[in-house]
């Protein structure tokens, strides 16, 4: 028998203070490019640690964030877990209406928010029901001005903040460290847990050298944000390792991205195919120098191989596709050739490169189509499973979970085929999600809204292929007859403009005399992507 030792969040921090004290985290905020070693970044996450259980937080509750990638954020991500608190991680993206739902749906007790953050919780705040504290994570030595109380900021929390503040030491490895909330097909988004072992050894995952291989020698750059499914992991597993960071920061371009690949020696860095798509333009503009990337993470969406091609050719820079979901915290595969696959022909390298890849050590996972687990031959389709130890069981108090989760499995809603080594590749999902620039859409709750309007009989949407964004809403609608003369794209765009996100709302509005529909009257999204296909494009 083995020691029983839990694994914590708490502890990857220690190690990095105690093994890799002096190597660094580059972080990019409003005011200008900073460095702290792993030992400054391990005191001023106890003091934060310190001054959180000063105003309250105790284990258990949930402290939310509302920010982009850099230092301060990355010192939350370990203080909440490390002192029994709960990290909850909020998109930023998401409409103010799901934001609400989220903060009070997790119950957050402490908010924590990057300053040009700020206005958006100034609209929100008589709607949040539970949070006790807010706090400002800002350069500026002025808090903004507002009649929120209490209102803190950050640096002058951690001025008063005890550096020795000690990480819990008898937390149970399965209690809940962090949490997000993705998407939903209909509805309000649904909550996922993390677990301090679920982390754990996904950052363990990270480091495999058929996965992300990271290291303590890489310099990585995660451009996925950090409210987005713990941008992949990579803060945890960078900290955990040793790996110096290189936190871009808000409102970042293509071109400070290529600036800091080349002035911070970037080794991997991770992002959506739409971050690379940008990032490859402005290569292809300017002259940089991108030797040291021995890697570009990609995934949230298919990258187009030409991209892939590219970036390995002209660059000689790996790409390595992958595929995840917020509730498998996420790696799930990684797509790299076996030893033998060198032999192919370079676009039979490129097919398999373009797919999801192998499923991660760890995992498992089964595809069952119609007819029961489908034949690994590349061409049977199938609904992909998963299990694991960093897989949810559950969604967080939302009665969506039997949908999803069901015989212990992760039912993913992603329809897939598995060729002969394995591999698998996405086809299509089960649902009519829209995912553009690595975010999810909902075409359904678009939909309802149009539906709402007076003018309007019927409403589709569909996801149409878009060279930026991989997928954008195009909004199918049937007028009333009586509208028909009254009633354009641009009072329908009004219409919708107040009720969501800017990226949620539909690239166009195409007028049709009929919706195509099933024999069971639901509507033939297929027949509309492809009619769509043959004439629209998108400017």
């Amino acid at each position: 028998m083995m020691m029983n030792v839990p694994l914590t969040v708490g502890a990857m921090m220690e190690r990095a203070e105690q093994f890799f004290p002096e190597k660094q985290v580059i972080s990019r905020t409003s005011g200008g490019v900073s460095s702290f070693t792993y030992i400054e970044i391990g005191k001023r996450t106890r003091r934060l640690a310190s001054a959180l259980a000063e105003l309250g937080v105790e284990r258990g509750d949930r402290v939310a964030t509302l920010a982009w990638n850099h230092h301060r954020h990355l010192e939350v991500y370990f203080a909440a877990p490390g002192m029994g608190a709960v990290l909850h991680t909020i998109n930023i993206r998401l409409s103010p209406e799901h934001i609400i739902y989220i903060i009070n749906n997790a119950e957050d007790k402490v908010l924590l928010v990057d300053e040009d953050v700020w206005p958006l919780v100034e609209k929100v705040k008589n709607q949040l029901k539970t949070v006790e504290a807010f706090i400002v994570m800002t350069d500026s030595e002025e808090l903004p001005e507002s009649d929120i109380s209490p209102l803190y900021s950050y640096e002058d929390l951690l001025e008063k903040g005890d550096e020795r503040f000690a990480f819990i030491k008898d937390l149970d490895e399965n209690e809940p460290a962090g949490m997000c909330y993705t998407s939903a097909t209909t509805g309000n988004p649904k909550g996922v847990v993390y677990s301090h072992r679920g982390i754990v050894l996904h950052s363990f995952a990270l480091g495999l050298a058929d996965t992300a291989g990271l290291s303590e020698a890489d310099r990585c750059m995660p451009v996925v944000p950090m409210f987005h499914a713990n941008a992949w992991g990579l803060p945890f597993a960078a900290t955990m390792l040793g790996t110096t960071q290189v936190l871009p920061g808000p409102q970042f371009t293509p071109k400070l991205l290529a600036d800091f690949i080349e002035k911070e020696k970037v080794t991997i860095t991770a992002g959506v195919p739409t971050i690379w798509l940008g990032l490859l333009n402005e290569l292809e503009s300017g002259d940089y120098d991108t030797t040291s990337l021995r890697a570009v993470l990609c995934g949230g969406s298919a990258a187009p191989s030409g991209m892939i091609r590219a970036y390995e050719t002209k660059y000689n820079v790996p790409f390595l596709h992958a595929y995840g979901m917020t509730e498998t915290s996420p790696l799930v595969t990684v797509s790299k050739l076996k030893s033998y696959q060198d032999d192919l022909g370079e676009e039979e390298k490129l097919d398999v490169r373009s797919k999801q890849g192998l499923l991660v050590p760890g995992l498992e996972m089964k595809v069952v189509g119609e007819r029961g687990e489908v034949e690994w031959n590349g061409e049977d389709m199938g609904e992909l499973m998963l299990r694991g130890p960093w897989i949810a069981n559950e969604y967080y108090r939302d009665d969506r979970t039997e949908e999803a989760f069901r015989d212990g499995w992760l039912h993913t809603g992603d329809v897939v085929t598995v060729d002969k080594e394995g591999i698998i590749k996405i086809i299509d999902r089960t649902k009519d999600m829209i995912k553009s620039g690595g975010e999810w859409i909902s075409s359904v709750d678009i939909e309802n809204a149009l539906m709402a309007h007076d003018a309007v009989f019927e409403a589709s949407v569909v996801a149409v292929a878009h060279p930026e964004w991989q997928e954008r809403p195009v909004a199918c609608v049937v007028l009333k007859d009586e509208y028909k003369d009254e009633v354009g794209k641009e009072d329908l765009m009004d219409f919708l403009k107040p009720q969501f996100a800017k990226w949620w709302l539909p690239d166009d509005i195409v007028f049709l005399n009929e919706i195509p529909k099933t024999s069971v009257g639901k509507f033939l999204k297929r027949a509309l992507r492809a009619q769509l296909k043959d004439h629209l494009v998108i400017k």
